[in-house]
């Protein structure tokens, strides 16, 4: 790797000759402007003002600008007479707990390379003295053209640098958080780390740039001739008032079936949105005093079902009575008809008596 300063490490009276190479790379894929009806490159040329002419590099120099415009011209042998100790010295001032450091001063990194052979030894006893201690050292060295602030460590057997941004360089979090007091319940924050825990931990080396490579078959398509890959057309909710509960839910499923951990027999639960206000209000003046009213609607099943066991008991009970009222008046009439039939037949056996009677009187 090419080294992009040289100098040394000042470890007390201790000087180290090292060189510093970049330790991150970025992969990220960039583009060109171009004309659109032809496709020819758009270029920037550097004009000066007062000429209105193009310039050359060389006759470009630096200056800053004042509030009210004035431009005050600053040369490379006024920035090279500045008192700077840490010019060519990365100058380790303390050594603290890695916990000191806020992650939010972080910035780029760096591999510090011993310089030589006879700093072979001096650099590995700072390293290892690193080691040893768990510390962390912070150090000031300059680059590019300004002091910076520094935290030395150690990755694998190699002296890493962490350039950090200088205290006044971090905004407060001032008016970020939500302006609203919002509770938090216990049953969601078990979710919560229900979620975390399936989730687990991950290993970085796995994780890659999936909009990278998108964009590296879209133009390796583009460059053979051939139709682009269809783009994923997932959609997630955004934007949403979703119900917190539902979604935790979910996730929570979701993560475990990912992991071969969900219930065989169970169903994903749904995301559904809040009830409105007026239906929450209506639910809530409606709603049986039980927890999800479950204990209410049993009792009113059960009331039903007893009242319908009491009816048919009731009707059951009657029916046996009605057939033997119904026997009874057959029993009734028919006791009348035959008085009746013994009746008619005593008369007409009396008027047949008479008959003769009557004839021998005439």
């Amino acid at each position: 790797m090419r080294s992009i300063w040289n100098g040394a490490i000042s470890f007390g009276l201790v000087s180290i000759p090292i060189k510093l190479v970049n330790a991150t790379e970025s992969h990220s894929i960039s583009f060109r402007q171009v004309h659109l009806d032809d496709g020819g490159r758009i270029r920037y040329r550097k004009f000066c003002e007062a000429e209105d002419r193009e310039v050359t590099t060389g006759e470009i120099g630096k200056a800053y600008e004042d509030a009210d415009g004035t431009l005050i011209p600053i040369t490379d042998e006024d920035l090279a007479q500045l008192p700077i100790p840490t010019a060519r010295t990365i100058e380790i001032v303390a050594f603290v707990p890695a916990d000191r450091i806020d992650p939010l001063q972080m910035d780029t990194a760096y591999y510090l390379s011993a310089n030589g052979v006879p700093a072979a030894k001096p650099y590995t006893l700072l390293r290892e003295a690193l080691k040893r201690s768990q510390k962390v050292a912070i150090a000031k060295f300059a680059l590019r053209g300004r002091e910076r602030l520094g935290m030395l460590r150690v990755v694998d057997d190699v002296i890493a640098m962490h350039g950090l941004l200088w205290p006044d360089e971090i905004r407060a979090p001032q008016d970020v958080a939500p302006d609203t007091s919002v509770t938090v319940r216990d049953k969601e924050l078990d979710l919560a780390d229900a979620l975390m825990d399936t989730l687990g931990e991950v290993d970085l080396a796995d994780l890659h740039d999936d909009y990278r490579e998108a964009l590296e078959e879209l133009i390796a398509a583009k460059a053979s001739g051939v139709e682009a890959p269809a783009a994923a057309t997932g959609e997630k909710p955004g934007g949403k008032v979703l119900d917190l509960m539902a979604a935790l839910e979910k996730s929570v499923r979701a993560a475990k079936e990912s992991r071969g951990e969900g219930e065989e027999t169970g169903e994903a639960a749904e995301v559904t949105r809040l009830p409105a206000r007026t239906a929450a209000r209506k639910s809530a003046r409606t709603a049986p005093k039980e927890v999800g009213g479950k204990k209410s609607t049993a009792k009113k099943t059960a009331a039903k079902k007893t009242t319908a066991k009491k009816a048919t008991t009731a009707t059951t009970a009657k029916k046996p009575a009605s057939k033997t009222t119904a026997q009874a008046a057959t029993k009734k009439t028919a006791a009348k008809k035959t008085a009746a039939t013994k009746t008619a037949a005593t008369k007409t056996s009396a008027t047949k008596k008479t008959s003769p009677r009557k004839r021998t009187s005439a």
